[in-house]
C-alpha cells in the first residue's frame, strides 16, 4: 500500500476543540541566564502532578530509557550516576557527549535528580542510555543512516523505553523496520509530533510510524501549543511549554521559557518509566494502555474518541499510580492498532531525511506569544492524587465546544 492510503485502525477523532472562555496565556521570554536554584520552581508540571506523592510509590527505579538525541552530558550535577554506556551513530568521534545541550535536557527531564539546582526528572531513579545522532549542523556527516542505526541499537539494548525528541520529514524502509523490530522486542517508543502546528503542520517521523507513540505539547493552562503539530500521528500529550533547558553545549547556564514537543516527549517517556517501575512484570502494551486510559480528557470528551490535538489526553502518572485508573489489558495487543505485536514487520521505503530537533531551542520554538490553540477542560479528582493534571492544569476550569463532530482516520500501516 502507498503511504497515503493505509492508516492505523485506532481512533475516532474529535475534529476540533475550541476555547470559549476568556482565559489568556502570557509567556515569559527566554532568559539568557537562568539561576540554577530557580529551575525546579520553573518546572510547573511537577507540582501539578503531585510528584511527591507519586514518588512514594514509583520513581522509575529499574527502568532504562534510551534517549536518541544529540548525546548526553553525563557530568551535569543532575545526571551524575544516571547515565549508562551508549552509542554514537553520527560517524563522528565515537563518543556520546552532547554537542548542543538538547539531549542532556531531555535526559534530565526524564531521570535528573535535581542535584545542584539542576532540572528535576519526573522519573529520578530511572537510568539513561544515550544514542547520539546527527542534528542540525552535523547532519551532513558520512553516516546518513544515523537515526535508523540508533533506533536499531536502542532496540537491541537493555532499555525498555525509547525516547526520540526529534522528527524528520520523511520515513525510510530502515526506519520502519527498526521501529517494528523495537516493538517486537517489547520496547515502548515515544517521539515528538513536531513544532510546525502554526506553520505547514507537516507530519514527522518516527512519530508518524504505527509502532511509535506521537506526543503533542500542552502548557500550564492545558492549552495545546499553537506550535504543536496536530493530526492523526498524535497519540498522547504532555507538558511542553515554558520548560527550562540547557542553553548550549557549554553547560554553564539554563534558559527558561522554551516551548516544544521534545520536552513533552521526554515527560511522556518518564511517565511510562514511573508506571513500568511500579509494574515491572507488565509489557509495553500494558504500560501504554494504562497511560492512554488514565490520561486527562476533560469535560465533554466522548468515550472512545481521540483528539488530533492531544491524542488520548494529557499524561497523568498519578491518576494510575495513586488512584489505580487504567487497566493493563492484553499483554500482546497494541492499544493503538489492536494488533498482536509479536509479529510486527517493517514496510515501505522513502528517501532518507535529516532530523530536526522539535524541542527547546530558541531558534526552533515560537516564543513570546500566546497560545490560542486547542484546549479542553481539566478532569476532576481529589487533591494530591495527581488527578488534577487533566487538560487544564492548576485548577482553572474552562468550557469547551467540540466542533465538526467525529470522523474516522487510520494511522499508516503498510501491508
Amino acid at each position: 500500500m502507498t503511504t497515503g492510503t493505509a492508516r492505523r485502525l485506532r481512533r475516532r477523532v474529535t475534529c476540533a476543540v475550541a476555547l470559549v472562555s476568556a482565559w489568556t496565556i502570557g509567556f515569559v521570554g527566554l532568559a539568557p541566564a537562568a539561576a540554577a536554584e530557580d529551575i525546579r520552581a520553573q518546572q510547573w508540571y511537577l507540582d501539578a502532578m503531585h510528584v511527591d506523592k507519586i514518588w512514594k510509590k514509583a520513581t522509575g527505579e529499574g527502568v532504562k530509557v534510551a534517549v536518541i538525541d544529540s548525546g548526553v552530558n553525563a557530568s551535569t550535577p543532575s545526571l551524575k550516576g544516571q547515565v549508562l554506556k551508549g552509542l554514537d551513530t553520527t560517524g563522528g568521534d565515537g563518543k556520546t557527549d552532547d554537542y548542543s545541550g538538547h539531549g542532556t535536557t531531555m535526559a534530565e527531564l526524564i531521570a535528573g535528580t535535581g542535584r545542584g539546582g539542576g532540572i528535576q526528572g519526573l522519573a529520578p531513579k530511572s537510568k539513561i542510555i544515550p544514542f547520539r545522532i546527527a542534528l542540525d549542523g552535523i547532519s551532513r556527516r558520512k553516516n546518513s543512516w544515523h537515526v535508523e542505526d540508533a533506533m536499531q541499537a536502542a532496540a537491541e539494548s537493555d532499555a525498555k523505553i525509547i525516547s526520540m525528541s526529534f522528527g524528520v520529514f520523511g520515513e525510510t524502509e530502515r526506519m520502519r523496520e527498526a521501529a517494528a523490530y523495537a516493538q517486537k522486542r517489547g520496547k515502548l517508543l515515544f517521539a515528538s509530533a513536531g513544532n510546525t502546528g502554526d506553520e505547514d503542520n507537516k507530519s514527522q517521523y518516527p512519530a508518524g510510524l504505527p509502532e511509535t507513540v506521537g506526543v503533542a505539547a500542552t502548557d500550564s493552562e492545558g492549552r495545546v501549543g499553537k506550535y504543536s503539530t496536530h493530526g492523526e500521528m498524535v497519540d498522547i500529550s504532555a507538558p511542553g511549554s515554558d520548560i527550562p533547558y540547557w542553553c548550549d553545549a557549554t553547560f554553564t547556564r539554563y534558559c527558561d521559557g522554551a516551548d516544544g514537543t521534545s520536552a513533552a516527549t521526554a515527560i511522556a517517556s518518564a511517565t511510562a518509566a514511573l508506571i513500568w517501575s511500579l509494574h515491572p512484570e507488565w509489557t509495553a502494551n500494558q504500560v501504554l494502555r494504562v497511560m492512554l486510559e488514565s490520561a486527562g480528557k476533560g469535560e465533554g470528551w466522548k468515550p472512545g474518541t481521540v483528539s488530533n490535538y492531544v491524542g488520548h489526553g494529557v499524561v497523568r502518572p498519578g491518576a494510575h499510580i495513586n488512584r489505580g485508573l487504567g487497566k493493563p489489558g492484553d499483554p500482546n495487543i497494541n492499544p493503538l492498532t489492536n494488533e498482536n505485536t509479536t509479529g510486527a514487520k517493517g514496510g515501505s521505503s522513502a528517501s532518507p531525511a535529516s532530523p530536526a530537533a522539535s524541542a527547546p531551542a530558541s531558534s526552533q520554538a515560537p516564543q513570546g506569544r500566546p497560545t490560542p490553540g486547542q484546549t479542553v477542560a481539566g478532569s476532576g479528582g481529589g487533591a494530591g492524587d495527581g488527578s488534577s493534571l487533566g487538560l487544564i492544569l492548576g485548577g482553572a476550569a474552562a468550557a469547551v465546544v467540540v466542533a465538526g463532530g467525529i470522523f474516522f482516520v487510520r494511522k499508516r500501516r503498510t501491508a
